[in-house]
């Protein structure tokens, strides 16, 4: 396979809501090491539909601990794969998978008592949901408090999985729903989570001086509210993870000066490590990125979502530099060892080596 995919077969499909599902892939014993995984990495997926070749990242929603490899995939919009997914993948099907990456993760320790806070929208749970398992299992002393945003209560991904583990760590698991379409008697769960539900939030449940972690994903709007109010109390950005699905529309500025960096790398050549390889590779501005530059070579560069998102096109600057026009991704440690997103970077220098390989 190539760019590390593996050809998985679906073991189970499970209706987690009227328009989610979530997939279990047989794992053999022999790629049971590539598939490990950290709480909250995820999974690119790939399928032809419709004969065009189509790649989604989806987030893993077990524990490590639970010992089973499996993604939720929630029908969306116009979205190609969401869709086939929903209605006509089956148990017995197979799908190409990439090994779990990604960086929205925590290093848990069964000899610390933390306190925790998960933020989640919609299908936003499915990292979050990772994250707040693992941290029960293998922290025994640490306490866990989950916000979760949805339309109303049908659309609650994973309700009875949720309550069973409330149940189950009753004395360290706190769980609030927070529906936009139905009313509940208490006015702070009504409606979307904004600021001033935030403040309402961190004056009345959760004190963020007392958090060690805050887990967030879920829609744009209500990840940059949680994020601007957190920072505005003081709580340290190292204390904030985000995982980003999508990302708005870049200003004019930004636009701007993409352009003038791809400009700039026109022409110049810098070399690809893949596969234990080394290719040379002439940056194609009309491609627009080392990511694009490399495949229209006839490399077969990792990627998915091609947003400077999912971090699946990653790799590392042996030597010479390159800039990113975005990057949503990488923790600033991975930059300073010298990852970059090649899907949106381009080279400044005329030396430029990356490995996909490190």
């Amino acid at each position: 396979m190539s760019a590390g995919f593996h050809s998985l077969k679906i073991a189970e499909l499970r209706q987690e809501t009227p328009d989610a599902v979530s997939i279990r892939f047989d794992v053999p014993n022999e790629l049971r090491d590539a598939f490990a995984f950290r709480p909250g990495q995820h999974l690119t997926l790939r399928r032809e539909i419709g004969g065009e070749e189509v790649r989604r990242n989806y987030s893993l929603c077990v524990s490590p601990l639970d010992d089973e490899l499996r993604v939720a995939v929630k029908r969306t919009a116009g979205g190609v794969f969401s869709n086939w997914a929903n209605g006509e993948l089956k148990a017995g099907d197979v799908l190409d998978v990439m090994p779990p990456h990604g960086t929205f993760s925590y290093a848990f320790d069964a000899g610390k008592a933390r306190s925790y806070v998960g933020f989640a929208g919609g299908s936003g749970i499915t990292p979050i949901l990772s994250l707040l398992k693992t941290a029960l299992l293998s922290e025994p002393k640490s306490r866990f408090t989950l916000l979760y945003a949805n339309r109303n209560s049908l659309s609650i991904m994973f309700l009875e999985q949720i309550a069973a583990l409330k149940d189950r760590f009753l004395d360290r698991l706190q769980v609030f729903h927070f529906l936009e379409e139905e009313e509940e008697e208490i006015e702070l769960f009504n409606g979307r989570i904004d600021a001033q539900k935030c403040d309402t939030i961190f004056s009345r449940l959760v004190d963020p001086a007392a958090i060690d972690a805050f887990f967030i994903c879920g829609p744009g709007p209500m990840m940059e509210t949680i994020e601007g109010v957190l920072e505005g109390r003081g709580v340290a950005r190292e204390r904030i993870l985000i995982e980003r699905f999508t990302t708005g529309a870049p200003s004019a500025a930004q636009v701007k000066a993409a352009e003038a960096l791809v400009a700039r790398a026109a022409q110049r050549k810098f070399t690809v490590e893949l596969d234990g390889r080394r290719r040379q590779v002439s940056f194609d501005a009309k491609a627009g990125s080392i990511l694009e530059s490399a495949r229209a070579a006839g490399l077969s560069a990792p990627f998915a979502c091609k947003g400077g998102v999912c971090a699946t096109c990653r790799a590392r600057i042996v030597s010479g530099s390159a800039e990113m026009k975005t990057n949503y991704a990488l923790t600033p440690e991975e930059v300073a060892r010298g990852y970059i997103l090649t899907c949106q970077a381009a080279p400044t220098s005329d030396d430029l080596v990356i490995s996909y390989d490190l």
